[in-house]
């Protein structure tokens, strides 16, 4: 297990007849088994890649003290759990996306750092296969698709409450996002914005690129270290170091200098270290587009070898398209 648990509470929102939005509470003894351990891995693992948002408490947000009075030991676990659920439940019965499912509360740590975890998960119909070979109706935790979840990083919390991002949220959908009613039901707000801290990054390497006058092929050699650097650390959970980055990235004369003397010397404002933003980070290897019914992506070094672009006519020529493409489009007739 990558994770210890430290506490557990599960309890069920669910619609009473008259389509109202209820609590059923969970066991108030209930044991930390290996099965509740490998469901909040499974919960970890599932945040750690999912969009993130990130802020802190409001100076007087009541949940902040139920959590901390929870901390202190002076309220069980399980009490601050219900008294959240109950009130995750009057918050989300303002709204018409009022959904059923199972809210978990798990404290527990992984590699020495404490977090609670607040999701609320729904569960989706399934089938299997009895002894006997007979089939039996079934229901499971859909936890890829969970959307409405919060992390508090307590170590954090505990050691530097005046932090902007030792909260984290799933960041939802445009709009008026799902992600905002977890954060009324909290009574949090946005602080830390990563996919900025990304963009900042993204443009300091460009620019980075431009004042040490690399050639092409050396900018796009350059840019897929960034790209690779950032991957790893994305796929270990870990942060982006603007230090360690800069130990991966050659070191150029004159006031370029290194990476992070750079970005510190022309003012990029870059904090030490930040989560990655997947898709900022992934423009570092290619082009994206997305519009008027076109979905177009290709590698960042075929533009100008076989993608070309005349910004005048606003036209993209490509030679030599993917064979499964170019088989649709003859069978289509749209090929000359």
């Amino acid at each position: 297990m990558s994770i210890s648990l430290n506490a557990v509470a599960l309890h069920q929102l669910v619609k009473n007849e008259q389509d109202e939005l209820t609590v059923h509470y969970g066991n108030h003894h209930l044991p930390i088994q290996p099965a509740y351990e490998a469901l909040v891995e499974e919960l970890h693992r599932a945040y750690s890649g999912k969009t993130k948002g990130y802020g802190q408490f409001q100076s007087d947000s009541e949940f902040k003290q139920w959590l901390i009075d929870s901390r202190k030991g002076e309220t069980p676990f399980y009490d601050f759990s219900k008294t959240g659920a109950a009130r995750l439940k009057e918050e989300l019965s303002k709204y018409p996306f009022a959904d059923e499912g199972t809210l978990i509360f798990a404290e527990y740590q992984s590699l020495a750092t404490d977090y609670l975890l607040i999701g609320l998960v729904s569960s989706n119909s399934g089938m299997t296969v009895m002894d006997n070979l007979s089939l039996s109706a079934t229901a499971y935790l859909d936890i890829a698709k969970m959307d409405l979840a919060a992390v508090v990083d307590l170590s954090t919390f505990e050691t530097d409450p005046e932090s902007n991002r030792y909260l984290s949220f799933i960041k939802g959908r445009v709009g008026r996002k799902v992600s905002d009613f977890f954060l009324d039901f909290l009574q949090a707000e946005v602080g830390f914005d990563a996919k900025q801290q990304n963009q900042v990054l993204m443009q300091a390497v460009e620019d980075f690129c431009a004042d040490a006058k690399l050639e092409r092929e050396e900018k796009i050699s350059l840019k897929k270290q960034v790209h690779d650097y950032c991957n790893d650390q994305k796929k270990a959970g870990e942060e982006i170091s603007v230090k360690e980055l800069s130990g991966e990235l050659p070191e150029f004369d004159g006031e370029v200098g290194s990476f992070s003397h750079y970005t510190q010397e022309q003012g990029y404002e870059l904090e030490d270290s930040f989560p990655v933003d997947a898709g900022c980070v992934r423009k570092l290897t290619k082009f994206v587009g997305v519009g008027g019914g076109i979905n177009l992506t290709f590698d960042a070094l075929l533009l100008g070898e076989r993608v070309f672009y005349d910004a005048e006519t606003d036209t993209l020529t490509i030679k030599g398209t993917p064979p499964n493409l170019r088989a649709q489009l003859t069978r289509q007739g749209g090929a000359k």
